[in-house]
């Protein structure tokens, strides 16, 4: 994901038989630049929202006094929508319609970012809640709009439409720990002493985004958009899934990478800020800590770019595996050492994790054939790993501290190495990252 996306938050590759019908009032020939802009300004925006989370996660955590286990609640409501609501938002948009599956998403997302408004004078329950109807909102939409990437378009063009949009989902995931280290942490009203001070610096920003989703959700209903008339981009419920799919190996190691990944990068974002703020590392506030998390981000946007040259060279397993690798060697960095080679080591994970989540995603899906649509469901419930990782390894940091707690990841990269390495001579021409 990146966290995506988590989106950071990642998506699933769009379905490749996507089929259409043009609209009774759309000309064959009618451009679809004015929904595609669209489309992609919904990536972006659910990229911003789930990279926030790692702004919100260090100020909520001073604002109530919590420990890291309660801190990582945050993720663990955010993502554990994702394995609670997907399958639900497949049978909504089923007996609704993408379309207005997608504006359903838009306004269910913008009332969890308005639900931070009165979070702030509540109390920490009513923003965990909060966190989890803004996800259960962007599980819907993302379930909704994937596939409309692919029919917006010729079918040959589709995979550069699909690049378009995972780049601006990545350039949301970039630039949101930035804002919101300029927009939350530094803003705190100087008129309003303590705590509840700090906590009504989130409404502002986050009405805002409210406001903005529902524009989205306004123009997402008025565009003219094609009608899809398959079921290949919604989830398969898990009792739908065939036994024989679950006995294919390399399905069932690519959902636990998938897992293992998704909780890895989350659990990085969400403790980075505290890590650089730890004395031995860099010392930094909260929001100078912030435009760090960027550069963690924007590496994974900028080594997607990268992997996506390499990897017409390199077979996809011994890319993962060189990934991996590298990952593992810059976290035990960050964990056994100090100062600046700490602190760069860890924010340059995400240059090596750009290609991971859809170099496994494809891999475990590989030859699958009728049983991609089951594969690809069970692949989708594994992005639990987001809500899961974080809560150990916050665990491992009120037990033994924060640096150390880092080797949670570390051994999360260990097993993704594994499955490159396994699947490192495996023939996947058809392949192709997301």
């Amino acid at each position: 994901m990146d966290h995506s996306t988590p989106a950071r938050l990642h998506q699933p590759p769009a379905p490749a038989r996507a089929a259409a019908q043009p609209s009774p009032h759309q000309s064959p020939h009618q451009s679809h630049t004015v929904p595609l802009i669209v489309i992609t300004i919904l990536f972006f925006m659910w990229g911003l929202l789930t990279s926030l989370n790692d702004v919100l996660i260090p100020h909520l955590k001073g604002i109530y006094t919590l420990n890291y286990v309660q801190a990582m609640l945050v993720q663990f409501c955010f993502f554990g929508a994702y394995f609670i609501v997907s399958l639900p938002a497949g049978m909504l948009i089923r007996r609704i319609g993408y379309k207005r599956g997608a504006v359903t998403g838009l306004v269910v997302a913008a009332a969890g970012c308005a639900l931070f408004y009165p979070a702030a004078m509540s109390g920490y329950g009513l923003f965990l809640f909060a966190f989890f109807v803004l996800a259960s909102g962007i599980t819907v939409l993302q379930v909704a709009a994937n596939p409309f990437v692919t029919v917006l378009g010729p079918p040959a063009q589709a995979s550069s439409r699909l690049t378009l949009t995972q780049a601006f989902n990545s350039l949301g995931t970039t630039i949101a720990p930035a804002l919101g280290g300029m927009l939350i942490l530094a803003q705190v009203p100087a008129a309003v002493a303590g705590r509840a001070g700090e906590a009504a610096a989130v409404q502002g920003p986050y009405l805002a985004l409210a406001g903005a989703l529902l524009l989205l959700a306004v123009l997402f209903a008025v565009v003219r958009l094609p009608t899809i008339t398959h079921d290949d981009g919604l989830p398969e419920l898990p009792g739908q899934a065939k036994t024989s799919v679950l006995k294919q190996r390399h399905l069932l190691l690519g959902a636990i990478g998938i897992f293992l990944y998704v909780g890895a990068e989350v659990s990085i974002g969400s403790f980075l800020i505290n890590f650089l703020g730890e004395a031995r590392i860099a010392g930094l506030s909260h929001a100078d800590a912030a435009n760090y998390v960027s550069w963690y981000w924007g590496g994974a946007m900028v080594g997607r770019f990268i992997g996506f040259a390499v990897m017409r060279h390199v077979s996809p397993g011994k890319a993962l595996a060189f990934n991996a690798t590298a990952t593992i060697v810059l976290v035990l960095l960050a964990v056994f050492g100090q100062g600046t080679v700490a602190m760069w080591a860890l924010i340059a994970v995400g240059l090596f994790n750009s290609i991971m989540f859809p170099t496994i995603f494809s891999m475990a899906l590989h030859k699958l054939g009728a049983q991609t649509g089951q594969g690809s469901g069970i692949l989708c419930m594994a992005i639990v790993g987001g809500a899961i990782v974080p809560f150990v390894q916050g665990f491992l940091a009120d037990a033994i501290g924060l640096q150390l707690s880092f080797l949670v990841p570390a051994a999360c990269y260990v097993f993704i190495l594994y499955f490159g390495l396994r699947y490192a001579g495996m023939y996947v021409d058809e392949i192709k990252a997301v």
